[in-house]
């Protein structure tokens, strides 16, 4: 716990602390410190078009944030909090426009890592923590992906061991007249329309992540059959799991691996195109280099 004390103090004085959530690792600094807020775009390399998601310890202190709080979003919260779900929704005028890339609304939610509850708990602060590696590149799953791709720009690493969801949280808008799912990930589209009705689906500024190269290794992918040349590795549905949770949970941490090789090419067969991969598939199609 000490640690975790020494994490909450440095992003109260607006230092910058990685830390793991059941997704991926993120790169908080205090959402409502804008100057602290600048140092993540800094340290990622990221444009300020891009906005931040908004991690909170509590229903109550994600509407703190919020200028209104739908009724559908208050069922999804109850659902799926603490849980990989971001819900966008109108945002209050003091959370500074840097996290939001200067748009009305913000992306909450309350992660489920024990270490990112904790973390929350002792700060009392919401954090603003996209993924902890540089701009575009493959996401951190664990602890030395974030110190082998951000180093000594980090102020803390807090280190709780593999992710076990593994890919970005599913991001569902309010900002409309109808919920939109604007990144899919490993909540559905079918879990999400079980509690609140139908839902459209598409990208749009709210979300990060909506990039069309992002969650990219260095070794090129190519969706689909193997070049005839070079030397490269396959992944195919039958070197992978069957079941998209555990495919989910297992695919950063290898290509990071895969990426360390120096292979020419990683050939990736794309996995179902049914609601339970929509996650998977989306990670894949964005980090190709080739489809």
């Amino acid at each position: 716990m000490t640690e975790i004390r020494r994490a909450a103090e440095l992003l109260r004085a607006g230092r910058l602390v990685a830390f793991p959530t059941e997704t991926v690792y993120g790169l908080g600094a205090n959402a409502l410190d804008e100057a602290a807020v600048r140092r993540i775009f800094e340290a990622k390399g990221r444009p300020l078009s891009s906005p931040l998601i908004v991690h909170v310890a509590s229903i109550d202190m994600a509407r703190d944030l919020a200028l209104e709080w739908p009724e559908q979003a208050g069922l999804l919260a109850l659902r799926f909090w603490p849980g990989p779900l971001t819900l966008v929704v109108p945002k209050q005028a003091h959370v500074p426009d840097v996290v939001t890339a200067g748009l009305p609304s913000v992306g909450l939610r309350i992660p489920a890592h024990p270490l990112a509850q904790a973390l929350l708990e002792a700060a009392q602060i919401p954090v603003a923590a996209p993924s902890a590696n540089r701009f575009t590149e493959l996401s951190p799953t664990t602890a030395d992906h974030v110190r082998d791709g951000l180093g000594s720009r980090v102020d803390l690493i807090l280190d709780g061991g593999p992710c076990t969801v593994g890919i970005e949280s599913t991001v569902l808008s309010f900002a409309g007249s109808v919920p939109r799912i604007l990144r899919p990930g490993m909540i559905t589209r079918t879990q999400i329309e079980d509690v609140i009705g139908p839902v459209d689906v598409g990208g749009g500024a709210e979300s990060p992540g909506q990039h069309p190269r992002h969650y990219s290794p260095r070794t090129p992918i190519i969706l689909g059959p193997p070049p005839s040349t070079g030397r490269g590795a396959r992944l195919d549905l039958d070197s992978m799991p069957r079941d998209a949770s555990a495919y989910a949970e297992r695919l950063y941490g290898l290509l990071h691996n895969l990426d360390r090789e120096g292979y020419d090419w990683i050939a990736i067969e794309l996995p179902p195109d049914t609601p339970e991969w929509a996650g998977v598939r989306d990670r894949l199609k964005r980090a190709a280099h080739k489809i």
